[in-house]
């Protein structure tokens, strides 16, 4: 502690970002990022945005990429915001969205972020348990509320919630902000987009970083009712009027037009996520059932945090994470399928060894 620090930081716990470490061969399966690189139109893009033109500063609104955002997803500019990935996007919500006389619900097992927010806003928040399978329990999201963040599919366990229960949760608190963080949503799960249009409350924030293979550009969205966006735009500019860089919107834009690049990876991170599923079955793991680039895997005989370690020392990182529920799993990123053939002979290794 610094005496330098105030009240505020003092309390603070951040979020653990997933290790990033430089070891030769290295099989990175811990962060969620693609295995394959963006569109090559991204990249040329990017190229040519990457001019004379950088002198000056980029468009604080972002109308090109958030014109284009609306034309993929069939709605208008003024219900698109766009920031410096979906962390921004979904800090700016919860300063800007969740009233502070209620505690914010979310599930005891979601994206780690969420209760970081809440402390660094002073929000107070209130876990909501998972079912014994893992599932999302929406009639226990009663009572009054700051508002409600859910993560579909669910960040960590990869379980999707159908639109009919989204549904159900916009009409039983039709006052209070509800966020659907559909980072993972392009491998298998129904956007709640659609809703947007009935439910003025429903805010939906999405992420170039997972599905377009483009975690390094920094690019997230949101899509939501005029006055929502209004809100998120009050609070960006009251922090950072200028959070996309010239190079980052020409890629982002470049990245939505190229709907058949972002079909295809998502489709073979699919078929390989199908392909392993079984594998890690017949070594005796248990797998929750997943809609999201990575599985959340549990061996009942031997101990997730060993099984990491022994992994690290081969050069192949999962995700070991800490939250109660989940401490004896693993998370482990979809790689290619010659990335999964290695993690599998790996494993096998491993458990042959200590049986």
């Amino acid at each position: 502690m610094s005496r330098f620090w105030n009240r505020r930081v003092r309390a603070l716990h951040p979020y653990v970002p997933g290790e990033q470490p430089r070891l030769a061969n290295l099989l990175k399966l811990n962060t969620n990022e693609s295995p394959y690189g963006p569109s090559p139109k991204v990249l040329e893009a990017i190229r040519d945005a990457a001019s004379d033109d950088l002198r000056l500063y980029p468009d604080p609104t972002a109308a090109d990429l958030r014109d284009t955002i609306a034309t993929r997803f069939g709605t208008t500019a003024d219900r698109v915001f766009v920031g410096n990935g979906s962390d921004e996007v979904l800090a700016h919500a919860f300063r800007a969205l969740f009233h502070d006389g209620a505690p914010v619900l979310f599930s005891d097992v979601t994206y780690g972020f969420y209760p970081v927010y809440c402390g660094l806003f002073e929000q107070p928040f209130r876990h909501i348990p998972l079912n014994d399978d893992f599932t999302i329990n929406i009639d226990a999201y009663t009572g009054d509320c700051g508002g409600i963040a859910v993560a579909n599919p669910n960040a960590n366990t990869g379980i999707a919630l159908p639109l009919d229960q989204i549904e159900a949760l916009l009409k039983r608190h039709p006052d209070r902000t509800v966020i659907i963080d559909e980072a993972y949503v392009d491998f298998g799960a129904q956007s709640a987009i659609e809703l947007t249009h009935r439910h003025d409350n429903l805010l939906v924030v999405q992420t170039l970083s997972k599905s377009y293979a483009l975690a390094g550009l920094r690019v997230g969205f949101a899509i939501g009712s005029p006055e929502l966006i209004e809100g998120l735009i009050r609070v960006k500019d009251s922090f950072n009027s200028y959070p996309l860089s010239r190079p980052a919107q020409a890629g982002a834009i470049a990245a939505i037009q190229d709907a058949d690049w972002l079909a295809d990876i998502t489709a073979r991170l699919v078929a390989s996520r199908d392909r392993l599923v079984p594998q890690l079955q017949n070594l005796g793991f248990q797998v929750l059932p997943s809609c999201a680039n990575f599985i959340l895997v549990h061996h009942p005989e031997h101990k997730a945090g060993a099984i990491a370690a022994a992994l690290r020392e081969r050069a192949i990182l999962v995700r070991h994470l800490s939250t109660p529920r989940i401490q004896d799993w693993l998370r482990i990123s979809i790689g290619t399928d010659d990335a999964c053939t290695r993690l599998t002979d790996v494993l096998r290794d491993i458990l042959s060894s200590r049986s």
